[in-house]
This record gives C-alpha cells, sequence and structure tokens, in this order.
C-alpha cells in the first residue's frame, strides 16, 4: 500500500512543480491527478492493489477536510459581511452544477428504441 501512497504523493508534487514552473493558472494537485491518471491510461491494465490503496485513502478522506473547515472558520468576520454574495454564488453555482450535469446526461444518453417498451 506504501507504495501506492507514494505514487500518488510523486504525482502531486510533480503536479505542484509543473504548476510553478509553467505558470499554468491550475493548482498542482489537479495536474497531479491529471498525471496520475495519464499514467494509469497508459498502462492499460490495473495496477495490482491499487483498489486496497484508494480504499484506505477514502476512509480517512473526512480528515482531509479538517484544514479547509480551519480556513473557512479563520475568515468568518469576511463571511458574516459578505453573506449575501457567498449564499448566492453557493446556490448559483449548485444549480448551474445540476442543469450543466443534466443536459450533458441528456446529449450523452442513447435514445431509447421504442421496440423495447
Amino acid at each position: 500500500m506504501l507504495p501506492f501512497f507514494t505514487l500518488v504523493l510523486a504525482c502531486q508534487l510533480a503536479g505542484e512543480a509543473l504548476a510553478r514552473v509553467t505558470g499554468l493558472p491550475v493548482p498542482g494537485p489537479i495536474l497531479g491527478l491529471v498525471l496520475l491518471f495519464a499514467g494509469l491510461t497508459v498502462r492499460g491494465r490495473p495496477a495490482p492493489r491499487l483498489e486496497e490503496s484508494a480504499d484506505g485513502l477514502l476512509s480517512h478522506l473526512a480528515l482531509l477536510f479538517v484544514p479547509a473547515g480551519v480556513g473557512v472558520v479563520q475568515y468568518l468576520p469576511t463571511l458574516a459581511s459578505e453573506w449575501p454574495a457567498v449564499s448566492a454564488s453557493v446556490v448559483g453555482g449548485a444549480v448551474l452544477a445540476i442543469a450543466v450535469t443534466g443536459l450533458v446526461m441528456r446529449v450523452l444518453s442513447p435514445e431509447p428504441n421504442p421496440a423495447d417498451r
């Protein structure tokens, strides 16, 4: 399991380095995730015991939200003064994400065959 955690962290580090060197406006961890995906796609077959490592990360996923929660609490005075804009952006973003997901599903879903009814 440790080699796969090392692989994930190495991809994140490579993504961070790539973002800083190139000046791309994309977070380093996102580029690292793209690198990891590309590597697994090029490999063409699943890595052994990768699922076990992923399950280990997912079982502790809640701990990864603690720093984000602390960051939000640190900015409570700002959030209190800007709550209408923050609320509108959260609700608007959720509605927009649901709408786009529905449209993509509609476009990508195969047409139903009338003979199947």
